[in-house]
């Protein structure tokens, strides 16, 4: 039987211009090697990553999403790394249907502000504040961002998750993006973390595409 370390891939998702940083995510490509939820959930919490992703069929894109504590319904960086790794055109969550695509160096997912949950944008008057920020105190997901440019849309960003299961500080978080963007109105070029980027654009029905580059990186575990 396989293990499940045996089917892992691992990326790095909205990754920066020069291909640097970016949120790494943990993809089991075989769900069928470890069915059980408690299970999986163990397996995500041992690995450690932001988020870790059982692919259920990968022909129809069907996945289950776990940070180290807890299932998701729904996650950003989860569907724009597995939608590039699988190379498929939509994504069956438990929140709904992600359509994907990809268009040159960045891959796209399309989701709804309606599917994420326990996260709280929370504006600062500059970038230097946002960059002096140290751990925020657990018990809610905060989004800490500031205009870099507002004319253009550039803001900088950073995510506090807030769990305390270890992932102190959000390398980067499409779903927070797509929360921001959706609240703002518009089209963001986001500056998170150490040196990702995160593109988002509304569109119609209040879709908000989620945008970046994905790169493989070396598995742990």
């Amino acid at each position: 039987m396989t293990e499940p370390l045996d089917s892992l891939d691992v990326v790095r998702v909205f990754c920066g211009p020069d291909g640097r940083y970016g949120n790494e995510l943990g993809v089991v490509r075989d769900g069928a090697v470890l069915p059980e939820r408690v299970d999986r959930q163990a397996l995500a919490a041992k690995l450690g990553y932001s988020e870790t992703v059982f692919v259920d069929d990968p022909e129809r894109g069907v996945i289950d999403i776990y940070t180290p504590s807890a299932p998701l319904p729904f996650a950003g960086h989860p569907c724009v790394g597995t939608s590039w790794l699988l190379d498929v055109p939509e994504l069956v969550t438990e929140a709904g249907v992600v359509e994907a695509r990809q268009d040159g160096e960045f891959t796209w997912i399309a989701g709804r502000a309606e599917w994420v949950s326990g996260k709280t944008t929370r504006r600062y008057g500059s970038v230097a504040e946002v960059d002096a920020l140290g751990i925020l105190p657990p018990g809610e997901w905060i989004y800490a961002w500031a205009w870099e440019d507002e004319a253009a849309g550039r803001v900088r960003a950073r995510g506090f998750p807030g769990r305390g299961d270890g992932i102190d500080e959000d390398e980067a978080t499409g779903a927070a993006a797509l929360l921001l963007t959706a609240e703002l109105g518009r089209a963001l070029n986001i500056r998170q973390g150490r040196g990702s980027q995160i593109l988002t654009a509304p569109g119609p029905g209040g879709i908000v595409e989620v945008g970046g580059r994905v790169r493989l990186a070396p598995t742990r575990g």
